[in-house]
């Protein structure tokens, strides 16, 4: 009998080894305020991308990838979940996650993966007691920020306080991360590690080799006065932009070069062929930095400047030769698609990101479920006092920046409580996109909410609103995206952690 158990068992055991062993190795990077025109290959005049450019001559190049917000909290949100960010109340930039949120990371440690995150956060703070803090979220190890940094970056290692790391910040990340990445080699374990940049978020700071790069902009380029943070003073400050472009670009190109290094890390470390290395921003490009952006909009609004953005992904044993795709997709695909490439189940709540995997093989040609967007915000009643989520102190950031907000260099978060669903919590700037058509909603209700459609596919810079020769279109979509917000304020309110 015994032998008997142990025939059994050892195939088993045998099985598992062997699925692990062949599970792909798998690295997310993402840009802070990179927008999609941003690159070399998508034909921008001055920008030198070269890494990226080349990922998007050998790899799969996504023409219309999408953040699922026009700010970053969010985004980040739907990367982690797989879900909306309304979903959980991360509205805007500064709120938190919530600590019931099933992530991939978690997901991927439960499957044997070695995790650990580099850069920027945003989904609460870092510190070592905070509820969702990255390794709270499944992250093995990390080195973060609260927030957004620049040279010189002071980084939380596991929830210890900030230490400064001295050089540029892009590099920093991705030679700690190379680390991390050798440890979990010769242990013999797949690992999935997170990269998000600082970059180029502003205040804009750049080393000396980059910035010479951006000397010669013509003197017409961006030839007018922007806002944005001093790098002094950690105040506001008007400044030619064609100063600021320099400095701007001179970020991307660091970013890029970084990315180059890790590639080169992983050829050298025999790890390349079977590693997805997946690059995107966060959200469109901000206002000091538009400059030639293509499409209607920026940051912060859900037209396509706002959240069309720049996506490249490799994988030599499954994508060997260049593949260019035009289907709609969105960071919230992350957690499926990451799920199906290692097959592993997905969370049983709503999602809002599809498994895109098949765009790796070319057999995915569109997308059967429209992407939403939806710039929600937290419940604006006079008399209303709202009930924190999480214990205020608990959501104190330490992380130090640059940027001062009311006279403090740090950021605090705050998410809050839903007890129902009211009519007004339907509001907000919001968009439903499908495979040829994206219908605009402006912030308001019912029909006192200004609306657009755009044929997306022949009118991406959303020049020409058909509204009045497609009603029945547009009728359509609204109520689509009217189902979906439901759908939404349902998980809000914790319906899914019931």
């Amino acid at each position: 009998m015994k032998n008997m158990f142990l025939a059994l068992l050892i195939p088993l055991l045998l099985g598992c080894s062997e699925k692990e062993e062949n599970l792909p190795n798998i690295i997310l990077l993402m840009g802070d305020d990179h927008g999609w025109d941003e690159v070399g290959y998508n034909g921008h005049p001055y920008l030198q991308t070269p890494i990226l450019d080349e990922m998007a001559k050998t790899g799969l190049r996504m023409d219309r990838f999408y953040s699922a917000s026009p700010v970053c909290s969010p985004t980040r949100g739907s990367v982690i979940t797989g879900r909306h960010p309304n979903r959980y109340g991360t509205f805007t930039a500064g709120s938190s996650i919530r600590p019931e949120e099933i992530s991939i990371a978690q997901i991927l440690k439960e499957a044997g993966y070695a995790t650990a995150h580099f850069g920027k956060w945003h989904l609460g703070p870092v510190k070592a007691d905070s509820p969702t803090n990255p390794k709270a979220m499944g992250f093995d190890e990390y080195l973060s920020h609260d927030n957004f940094f620049e040279m010189n970056p002071a980084l939380s290692k596991n929830g210890a306080p900030e230490e400064v790391y001295e050089g540029e910040s892009s590099e920093i990340l991705v030679t700690e991360a190379m680390h991390f990445i050798q440890k979990a080699k010769e242990k013999n374990q797949p690992f999935f590690v997170v990269i998000w940049y600082g970059s180029p978020h502003e205040p804009y700071s750049g080393m000396q080799e980059d910035l010479d790069l951006y000397d010669d902009l013509p003197e017409s380029f961006g030839d007018k006065m922007v806002r944005l943070t001093s790098n002094e003073t950690g105040l506001q400050v008007d400044r030619p932009q064609r100063e600021v472009l320099r400095e701007r670009f001179a970020e991307i190109t660091a970013m890029d070069r970084s990315i180059g290094q890790m590639r080169d890390f992983l050829k050298a470390e025999t790890l390349r062929d079977n590693t997805l290395l997946w690059y995107f921003g966060d959200n469109g490009t901000p206002q000091e930095g538009k400059a030639t952006v293509p499409f209607r909009g920026e940051k912060g609004l859900v037209y396509e400047g706002g959240v069309r953005v720049p996506s490249v992904l490799e994988w030599p044993s499954k994508i060997p030769t260049a593949m260019f795709s035009s289907v709609h997709t969105v960071t919230s695909d992350v957690l499926p698609t990451l799920c199906a490439i290692t097959g592993i189940s997905l969370p049983d709540r709503p999602l809002d990101g599809i498994d895109i995997s098949p765009m790796f093989t070319g057999e995915m040609k569109e997308r059967e479920e429209p992407i939403m967007f939806w710039n929600g915000r937290v419940r604006q009643v006079k008399g209303h006092d709202p009930k924190p989520y999480i214990d205020p102190e608990l959501q104190k950031g330490t992380s130090p920046l640059v940027k001062l907000m009311n006279g403090i260099a740090t950021r605090n978060f705050t998410n809050f409580h839903y007890p129902d669903i009211q009519e007004r919590d339907f509001g907000g700037g919001r968009a439903i996109l499908d495979n040829q058509y994206k219908l605009v909603i402006h912030d308001g209700l019912g029909v006192d909410a200004g609306r657009e459609l755009f044929d997306i596919k022949n009118d991406p810079a959303e020049s020409n609103n058909l509204i009045s020769e497609l009603p029945e279109v547009a009728s359509a979509l609204g109520e689509k995206l009217r189902k979906w917000q439901q759908s939404v304020l349902e998980s809000l309110i914790g319906q899914d952690y019931e």
